[in-house]
């Protein structure tokens, strides 16, 4: 009977649609990460930390958001912050490349249906993904020592022995995007302002936020680029169409970001600073926007203009098959590519001498639209409920912070009412699944064929 019962229960989960089973397996990770907070042994002070708190504290963790509502050093035991770092580094690299990677390190074979939910996740072929999923573990692992070791040569002279763990923290948090910090113990809730001026601790964390954010596809074919070209193995080898557009769009929104902090921040917020430093945190606060959620210069006192431009900057986010969020540059790409080839007459979208399927224009749409609707929903509910009352700005940006999984915040968090903070909880784990992938994870009835074709309906736009 038990042994029926085990297999009936395994037919049941191979008819689960692979998406299904991704954003089940955050929602999982979330619920353990909660628990695990919630213990007494979890907070600095040995004292049970509320379930509301210990659930936010743990879906920004996964999702590797970076907004809390305590100060991670100054709330959180040593274990706490184990907790949180792990979450950190399961939602970054996403449960299922973990487990999927381990198992491939181990030698052991994917089966179908594993192969089926990593391409969900990565985006992947599947005819290359044993290739992907090992080297997304490596250059991760790669990453994030070798981050550590440049962050252990400010710390560790600076804290002894504690610094090594600042270090490691601090690394994996920024190459997965999250924006954690435990410096609390200088400064609470100041995240990096204190080191502003420090361009290895800067420009550290910013390579770990860049190398997080352009994709494990982009890593792949860039890797791959490289060892042809070493071994001369074509002529001429080539970069994909994604992976240009991901590193041309990436640089441009880091030097648009720049030059706008700069030059609205200049004889603001940076006014204290020398030039180099003004550049410095200029560069790391276009960095940061996308997705990471450190912060040198304080968020609340920016100016309007500046708040604007990072929010715009949080939305379009990271590119596809990162530990970022928001829209992704590649979508925000294809819309503007919409946009340019309509206006020239064309009746398709292209890039680069290139056609764009109409499905992956379609899905650009709905992403943009379901994220103004998250944002919109969200920010009402923040200035609403939320005491004192905050400028809408403010809630915009608390809101997109949240759908961009990007942790920047004016200092509302901690004040947020018990529906906004669940709310922004919900907001978090949109912006991290993906809405299209929520939507689909809640309908989805079994993964059938292809759908009925229905006649054709005449609409009229414009």
């Amino acid at each position: 009977m038990e042994t029926g019962e085990k297999k009936s229960l395994i037919r049941r989960l191979k008819d689960v649609p692979p998406v299904r089973l991704i954003v089940s397996s955050f929602f999982i990770i979330i619920v353990i990460g909660a628990v695990l907070l919630a213990l007494p042994i979890s907070a600095r002070d040995r004292q049970a930390t509320d379930l509301l708190s210990s659930f936010f504290t743990s879906t920004s963790a996964t999702c590797v958001t970076g907004l809390v509502v305590f100060d991670t050093w100054t709330h959180w035991s040593a274990f706490g912050q184990v907790v949180i770092l792990g979450l950190i580094q399961l939602g970054g690299l996403g449960l299922v490349t973990f487990t999927s990677g381990f198992t491939l390190f181990l030698r052991r074979r994917l089966d179908l249906r594993d192969m089926q939910i990593a391409k969900e996740y990565t985006n992947g072929s599947t005819l290359d993904l044993p290739r992907l999923l090992r080297t997304i573990m490596f250059f991760t692992f790669v990453c994030e020592a070798f981050g550590s070791f440049l962050l252990m040569l400010r710390f560790v002279p600076m804290f002894g022995g504690k610094g090594i763990w600042i270090s490691v923290f601090l690394s994996v948090s920024a190459y997965c995007n999250a924006g954690f910090d435990i410096l609390g113990f200088l400064k609470p809730d100041a995240s990096l302002e204190l080191f502003v001026g420090d361009p290895l601790v800067c420009l550290t964390i910013c390579c770990l936020i860049i190398l997080g954010g352009i994709g494990f596809i982009v890593t792949v074919d860039l890797y791959n680029w490289g060892r042809k070209r070493v071994r001369k193995e074509e002529r001429r080898p080539h970069l994909t169409l994604h992976t240009r557009i991901v590193l041309v769009s990436t640089v441009s929104l880091l030097v648009l970001g720049t030059v706008l902090t700069l030059g609205l921040e200049y004889d603001h917020t940076l006014k204290d600073l020398n030039f180099w430093e003004k550049l410095n945190a200029s560069f790391f606060q276009s960095v940061t926007a996308r997705t990471a959620g450190y912060a040198t210069i304080p968020q609340g006192e920016l100016g309007d203009a500046t708040k604007l431009v990072t929010i715009i900057l949080m939305f379009i986010g990271a590119s596809p098959s990162s530990t970022g969020g928001g829209i992704k540059t590649t979508t925000f790409v294809v819309l503007v590519a919409t946009v340019v080839s309509i206006s020239r007459g064309r009746d398709e979208t292209v890039i680069n001498k290139r056609r764009v399927d109409k499905s992956v224009v379609y899905r650009a749409m709905t992403i943009v639209a379901m994220a103004f609707l998250v944002i919109a929903i969200t920010s009402g509910v923040i200035m609403v409920t939320t005491p004192p009352e905050v400028s809408a700005i403010d809630a915009v940006y608390e809101a997109v912070s949240a759908f961009g999984t990007v942790g920047l915040t004016t200092g509302l968090t901690p004040d947020l009412s018990i529906v906004a903070k669940i709310l922004v909880m919900l907001t978090m784990f949109i912006g991290r699944v993906g809405p299209i992938s929520l939507v689909l994870a809640l309908t989805m009835k079994h993964s059938g064929g292809p759908g009925k074709i229905l006649p054709e309906g005449k609409v009229i736009v414009g």
